[in-house]
């Protein structure tokens, strides 16, 4: 299995609007391709910026390529994500997963539920 780790920023203002487009729109298209496996986007908010790290889960690079091309390394955004986003790396990085463990089952986890 590959993850595919990608961070961009957004200013404090345009976080939330960003957090919305990636869970109804980025992540409900990236189940359409074969080979994707789930996702993680996590979050971290600072007084002058909000850090976004994306994490994908692919079966193999070809299922990566069918998401990012054949330059499978370069960055990919909504036309939408790139005018929220204040700043970004251009280029995703890939690992092969080496071990994990499973989460017994599925958690939802809102800012509110962080800062008890």
């Amino acid at each position: 299995m590959i993850a595919r780790h990608w961070r961009g920023w957004t200013e404090p203002d345009n976080a939330d609007a960003y957090e919305h487009l990636l869970k109804t729109t980025v992540l409900p298209d990236l189940r359409k391709i074969k080979g994707y496996r789930g996702g993680y986007v996590l979050r971290k908010d600072t007084p002058s910026e909000v850090e976004f790290v994306v994490i994908n889960l692919f079966d193999s690079l070809d299922s990566v390529k069918r998401f990012a091309g054949p330059e499978y390394e370069v960055a990919v955004f909504e036309p939408e994500a790139r005018h929220l986003l204040s700043r970004v790396e251009l280029l995703a990085h890939h690992y092969q997963v080496a071990a994990s463990s499973p989460l017994e089952s599925s958690v939802t986890l809102s800012k509110s539920s962080l800062q008890k």
